[in-house]
């Protein structure tokens, strides 16, 4: 390739990494407009940035990764309930045999609410190839009666006890039939969910299924594990 030649490539390749930067700062504008105005139609409070310090709530999810950060972020009582909404990613850092290094990143829509429990540690989140082999190693994954809910569930935590108090029938039959795709860890009297980055307008159905979820928490879990 001659001289010309590779200045043409080497510009075209310029020229793409300006178009994909700006495209990105565009996109990441718009989300942030849209995101504000969804808050903004239901009365909650919305920051681009976290006031929260959320990444210090006891989620063992917020944790994930090599680094991660939250951004978008809506809060206040939604149907009465106070609920937080916002967007996290965080990213697995790697180096090939040559030495370079490349980040790989994750990007999730997560909504936080109160339980009236104090909760152990519990995740519920979609079984996977994953997820069984980690539940095999770490001997976590807790197995129930319904064989159709442990196909589809991956349940992991400390307190077997209170594993089963929260996941009563009503609760099993729930997860079977609106859990898809969401994810679900309780500690202490916090409830987070999560799914894969949505659009603007479906933090709704998010913020739904998490107060869904809430309400789905048996009595017993409250009675067994009382908050205060």
């Amino acid at each position: 390739m001659g001289d010309v030649g590779f200045l043409l490539l080497f510009f075209l390749f310029v020229l793409v990494a300006i178009g994909v930067a700006a495209y990105s700062h565009y996109a990441k504008l718009r989300r942030q407009r849209e995101m504000a105005a969804v808050a903004r139609n239901h009365a909650l409070d919305f920051s681009i940035l976290d006031p929260f310090d959320t990444l210090r709530e006891p989620f063992a999810f917020l944790r994930k990764g090599d680094g991660r950060g939250v951004e978008n972020v809506m809060w206040g009582f939604w149907h009465g309930l106070e609920m937080r909404a916002f967007d996290y990613w965080y990213y697995d850092e790697s180096t090939d045999s040559n030495g370079h290094r490349s980040k790989s990143y994750h990007r999730f829509d997560c909504v936080m609410a109160p339980v009236d429990a104090r909760c152990p540690r519990l995740q519920i989140a979609g079984e996977s190839i994953f997820t069984r082999i980690a539940g095999a190693l770490s001997f976590r994954d807790i197995q129930f009666e319904s064989e159709e809910f442990n196909r589809r569930f991956h349940v992991s935590g400390d307190d077997r006890r209170f594993a089963t108090a929260l996941c009563d029938a009503r609760m099993m039959d729930w997860l079977l039939r609106h859990g898809d795709g969401y994810s679900f860890e309780v500690v202490g009297d916090r409830l987070l969910c999560w799914c894969r980055r949505v659009d603007p307008v479906g933090i709704v159905n998010v913020l739904g299924t998490a107060r869904a979820f809430r309400e789905q928490v048996p009595d017993v879990v409250r009675s067994l594990y009382p908050n205060g």
